[in-house]
């Protein structure tokens, strides 16, 4: 379980990004992280992945503070994070970044097994360089096979959506209903996409930098979508 306790977070001009969040996060469920933009949404993950320090607060996971570990350290401690725009690497092939985020040599099968779980097909793509010849939804994919060769207690998803077409995006939400059922670990996705929120197991709500709700999808999306369309109404009138 992931455990948040009072996380405050400001920027340099004193504008509080987040406000004495605290949180819990269950193992084994698909969570997503909600919510208006410039909310907090990615500054909470951020914080979650170490790549930001809170200003006062504690993290927790499975009971161990994490507060003051790095990234690298929190990646060993078993949480992984996925960009918006993941990163390309020339002269890397499919193959040894799977290798590289796995920690060891992978044989054809394993690699098989990983591309899989994304919908690509091994053939295609595990000699392929990481490059820009890959699409938005491929390198999505890709991203998305490395966080599975780490095969960590936390996967962080920042706004999966961002910068693909919507045939990609389609198979991206394909992919993560999926993979909810077929993983150990937690998967946290921050996004605001219907289709991402229609998978998840329990919905988070951030907004002005606090936790304004939060439950099962099944009780905390109807109220979203009731509060779109009451927005849409008042836009019309």
């Amino acid at each position: 379980m992931l455990r948040l306790e009072n996380i405050s977070w400001k920027l340099e001009d004193g504008r509080g990004i987040l406000n004495d969040v605290s949180l819990e996060i269950p193992t084994g469920k698909l969570v997503v992280v909600t919510g208006p933009n410039g909310g907090g949404k990615t500054t909470l993950a951020k914080v979650v992945a170490g790549l930001i320090t809170p200003d006062s607060g504690k993290i927790y996971l499975e009971d161990e503070d994490i507060t003051s570990l790095d990234i690298t350290e929190r990646a060993k401690k078993g949480i992984s994070y996925a960009f918006q725009q993941p990163v390309r690497f020339k002269g890397l092939t499919v193959r040894d970044l799977l290798e590289l985020a796995a920690g060891e040599k992978l044989n054809r099968g394993h690699i098989c097994d990983l591309l899989g779980k994304v919908g690509l097909c091994t053939n295609d793509y595990i000699d392929r360089e990481v490059n820009a010849s890959l699409s938005g939804g491929e390198i999505k994919r890709i991203e998305i096979a490395t966080v599975l060769a780490r095969n960590t207690k936390l996967s962080i998803f920042d706004e999966p959506e961002a910068g693909i077409d919507l045939w990609s995006f389609s198979g991206l939400v394909d992919v993560f209903g999926e993979l909810k059922n077929k993983i150990k670990g937690t998967l946290l996705i921050i996004s605001h996409q219907e289709r991402i929120l229609e998978i998840a197991d329990e919905i988070v709500v951030i907004a002005d930098g606090k936790v304004r709700t939060k439950g099962t999808a099944e009780d905390i999306l109807p109220q979203l979508l009731s509060g779109e369309k009451a927005k849409c109404c008042e836009r019309s009138c």
